[in-house]
Formats: structure tokens, C-alpha cells, sequence
């Protein structure tokens, strides 16, 4: 997710319940066959799947690569970076 995200940074992430991932959202996604990752939502098919992004195109393991994932992969919603720079992650052109 560099340069919003980089290796090493705390956020707080909401995994209670909530609402459809939407385009631009920043969450945390179960890729298959991968550890947890945080990925930018692109858009959402009207199938029930999403489309998410690295913000790294060139270092990214993400719908490039898999395809679209199913929406209940998405296991939370980043809210904001706590460390090293806290504040809100930096929306990303959709």
C-alpha cells in the first residue's frame, strides 16, 4: 500500500459490523492463499464482488493478479494510521 501505507505502520481497523466495502475504502482483505493484506477498494461488481488494489502497482499482490474477490473477504475497515504519522490515510485517485 506504499506510499499510503508503508512496512512496519499501526492502524486501527474496524471489523464490528459495517457497511459494504465502497470505492476508495482502505481495508483489510483475505487474498486466497495469502496472509491478511491491506488493499484499496477500486470498485464493486454487482455480482457481490470487489475489486481491490495495491496502491504499489508494481509490488502489489491484488485483483491484477487474482481476479475479483468476494465481498465478505473483507474482514475490516482501516480507519486511520496511529504510528509513525498518525492521521487519515490519503485518498487515492479512483
Amino acid at each position: 500500500m506504499a506510499p499510503a501505507l508503508r512496512s512496519g505502520d499501526q492502524v486501527l481497523v474496524w471489523s464490528g459490523p459495517r457497511r459494504g466495502p465502497r470505492p476508495g475504502d482502505v481495508v483489510v482483505v483475505a487474498l486466497p492463499d495469502r496472509p491478511l493484506s491491506v488493499k484499496r477498494v477500486r470498485r464493486r461488481e454487482a455480482d457481490g464482488t470487489v475489486w481491490v488494489e495495491g496502491d504499489n502497482p508494481f509490488g502489489s499482490t491484488d485483483s491484477r493478479d487474482l481476479g475479483a474477490v468476494d465481498a465478505s473477504a473483507v474482514r475490516a475497515h482501516v480507519l486511520l494510521r496511529l504510528w509513525p504519522h498518525p492521521g487519515r490515510l490519503p485518498p487515492r485517485g479512483l
